[in-house]
C-alpha cells in the first residue's frame, strides 16, 4: 500500500532540509528521484538516496525564472510524484517590505509551483496517475510576523492546492499538501537564534520540541502512495499539534 516501487519522484529543492529528507524517504519507499536544486551542488544528496535504493537524474534549475519551467520541465524523465518543496523567505516589517522581495517570494513559493503543477500534471492527466504533494506552512493558516510575502504565498499555495485538487481529482491525480509546523531548517535558522522568539514558539507546541525534517517525510511518503488515493485537496498539518492550541 505504501510502495512506491517503479515510480519517479520529483523534489525540489531537495538539497538539504525538508527537501532532502523526503527525497531519501521517497528512495526507501521505492521511488527513484529527480534531485533539483538551483545550483548542480547535489553530491550528498544523489549519494543518500542512491544507499537508500533509488537511481537519480538531478536537475540543476533556478525556479524564479518562472517563464522558462515549462520548456525545461520537458527535458526531464517521466515524473509520477512532484513534491513541490523549494521555497524561499524575505523578513522585515511590512511597511519596510521591499516590493522586490515580495515579488522575489511570490515567483519561487507559488508561481514556480503553478507552472510546474501545469507542466508536469498535463503528463499525469493523460496516464491518468499522479501525485502533486506541495509543501505549505503554519502560515497557510496564519498571519506571522514582518514575513508578509511569505504568509501570502503560503495561503495561496492552499488555495491552489484545492483548486488543482478539484479538477483533478476524476482525472486519477491527487493533489495535496503537507503544512509543516515549525522544523529547523535553514528557513527557521534566525528564528531558532533568537532566545525570546524561539523560546516563545517552543512553549507553544505541544510536542514540546521543534520539529525535524524526517518528521515531514513520512506524510509526504503517505500522500505520495496509493494509501492516499482517495485524499484530495488536503492540507496536512505536521506541527507537533501547533494548530490544536
Amino acid at each position: 500500500m505504501f510502495s512506491l516501487q517503479g515510480r519517479t519522484a520529483l523534489v525540489t529543492g531537495s538539497r538539504s532540509g525538508i527537501g532532502r529528507a523526503v527525497a531519501v524517504a521517497l528512495a526507501r519507499a521505492g521511488a527513484d528521484l529527480v534531485l533539483h536544486g538551483r545550483t548542480d551542488d547535489l553530491d550528498d544528496v544523489e549519494k543518500e538516496v542512491r544507499q537508500a535504493g533509488g537511481e537519480t537524474t538531478r536537475w540543476a534549475f533556478d525556479l524564479s525564472e518562472t517563464t522558462a519551467i515549462p520548456g525545461a520541465v520537458a527535458a526531464l524523465p517521466e515524473v509520477d510524484i512532484l513534491v513541490n518543496n523549494a521555497g524561499i523567505i524575505r523578513r522585515a516589517p511590512a511597511a519596510e517590505h521591499s516590493f522586490d522581495d515580495w515579488r522575489s517570494v511570490l515567483d519561487v513559493n507559488l508561481d514556480a509551483v503553478f507552472q510546474l503543477s501545469r507542466a508536469i500534471g498535463v503528463g499525469m492527466l493523460a496516464r491518468r496517475r499522479g501525485k502533486i504533494i506541495s509543501v505549505a506552512s503554519m502560515l497557510s493558516f496564519q498571519g506571522g510576523v514582518q514575513v508578509p510575502g511569505y504568509t501570502a504565498a503560503k495561503h495561496g499555495l492552499a488555495g491552489l492546492t484545492k483548486a488543482l485538487a478539484c479538477e483533478w481529482a476524476t482525472e486519477g491525480v491527487q493533489v495535496n499538501a503537507v503544512a509543516p509546523g515549525y522544523i529547523s531548517t535553514d528557513n527557521t535558522t534566525a528564528l531558532r537564534a533568537d532566545p525570546v522568539r524561539e523560546a516563545e514558539i517552543r512553549s507553544r507546541i505541544p510536542a514540546g520540541r521543534w520539529g525535524r525534517p524526517e518528521d515531514v517525510a513520512g506524510a509526504v511518503v503517505f500522500l505520495a502512495s496509493a494509501a492516499a488515493d482517495y485524499v484530495n485537496g488536503h492540507v496536512l498539518a505536521v506541527d507537533g499539534g501547533w494548530l490544536a492550541r
